[in-house]
């Protein structure tokens, strides 16, 4: 399976107007915003993305407007997030069908599955399409843990070519790389981690805070990725505030937020997400308003 993932690959936020109806336009101004700023690639229709908040039809009119907006500038890959073995199938020969590059895969939603069944579930998406597939590791939020001795397992399947590694524990880089060799791209999933998961062997990034701070996140990324460790370290103390935003469990409010304060988009949310208000929505607009008072002037500009 050829590919070529490697660099930042925004988890990007899916725009709504005033009335929670997709907002295809502005969401097209967003990917064309973070291509600009020199993203590697897109992933839509993830956590950040709503997924489970929209419906078949609206989905897939996401990700026509993706595949058209990136136009082959960078991949289009598209979260699978169903309650079922069947209905992510149909979700992953769908998107083939409409032409993304890949698939992000998450276990089945609502039933926690056990090993064997997590294995089984994986096995079938990925024969589901030749579409190469990143597997997103989230057992904190998914409650299903795929472990590296279960990648070793399915390692025989062809269009298994990446994951994302969202354990909140960066030794898991290692004892993947320990177990498994090359066999899979690895990408960190938590902006909070990505300078030590980089250093100890991620070349991606499915990055949160990048819709509010592109440019930033794209420099970090390639500081790191040629060795400039001093300097990353310096671009990465000033962002760790901002990156610890998409750690919590509402960072979907939280991101959106930052987005709309950094004047990339709005906050509007598809309930049963509802706008910050009181204390938390003041405590995270001072986290953001700190970051952009600060924020740091990059080499490019």
């Amino acid at each position: 399976m050829t590919q070529d993932w490697t660099g930042v690959f925004p988890a990007v936020t899916t725009q709504f107007k005033a009335d929670q109806s997709l907002d295809l336009e502005a969401s097209a101004r967003h990917l064309d915003t973070l291509i600009a700023a020199g993203v590697h690639g897109l992933v839509m229709l993830g956590t950040l993305g709503e997924n489970s908040a929209l419906e078949p039809e609206e989905k897939r009119k996401v990700v026509r407007m993706a595949v058209e907006t990136a136009a082959k500038r960078v991949p289009v890959v598209v979260g699978v997030a169903e309650c079922s073995t069947a209905a992510a199938c149909r979700v992953a020969a769908d998107c083939e069908g409409l032409g993304a590059d890949g698939l992000m895969v998450l276990p089945t939603m609502v039933y926690k599955t056990d090993a064997r069944e997590t294995v089984a579930h994986f096995r079938a998406v990925a024969r589901a399409s030749d579409l190469p597939i990143m597997v997103y590791n989230n057992p904190v939020s998914y409650g299903v843990d795929i472990t590296p001795e279960m990648f070793v397992e399915l390692a025989d399947e062809p269009t298994l070519v990446a994951l994302k590694e969202s354990s909140d524990d960066v030794r898991r880089i290692t004892d993947l790389v320990n177990l498994c060799g090359n066999r899979y791209t690895l990408f960190c999933g938590v902006d909070d981690l990505i300078l030590e998961s980089m250093l100890l062997g991620a070349t991606g990034w499915v990055a949160g805070l990048v819709n509010a701070f592109p440019r930033e996140s794209v420099r970090l990324w390639t500081l790191a990725r040629a060795g400039n460790w001093e300097e990353a370290r310096a671009l990465y103390r000033w962002f760790m505030p901002l990156l610890h935003l998409d750690t919590h469990v509402k960072l979907v409010q939280y991101i959106k937020f930052a987005q709309a304060m950094a004047g990339l988009g709005t906050e509007t949310l598809r309930a049963p997400r509802l706008p910050l208000e009181g204390e938390e929505r003041a405590r995270v607009a001072a986290i953001v308003e700190r970051g952009l008072e600060s924020r740091p002037r990059l080499a490019a500009e």
